[in-house]
């Protein structure tokens, strides 16, 4: 049984004619309008933020607390008992600037 020529040039659809399937697609190009904002805005929102966050804590109070998670990184001290002290000492002088604040409005 020998091929004829016409079977031989007859060719399978390639994968990039989409198999038959035509896909018809919408795009969509909403105007979104930008903000502009002044230096002036930028400022006065920053001021208002800022105001808002807790002062920086005195720089004797970062020595010792980052002291005290030194020594817990290095091992000389397990967590626990760094939290347990860390946390014992704030108690400690919170209480004590409480009782200064609520002495000095008397």
């Amino acid at each position: 049984m020998a091929k004829t020529a016409t079977e031989t040039t007859r060719q399978e659809p390639q994968a990039h004619d989409g198999a038959g399937l035509h896909l018809h697609m919408r795009t969509l190009h909403p105007a979104v309008p930008v903000p502009y904002f002044t230096m002036e805005e930028m400022t006065s929102t920053a001021h208002a933020a800022t105001a808002r966050l807790p002062s920086a804590p005195p720089a004797r109070d970062l020595l010792y607390y980052g002291g005290l998670g030194a020594l817990t990184v290095a091992g000389a001290l397990e967590w626990p008992v760094a939290l347990a002290v860390g946390g014992a000492t704030w108690l400690l002088r919170s209480g004590r600037k409480e009782k200064q604040s609520s002495g000095a409005k008397r």
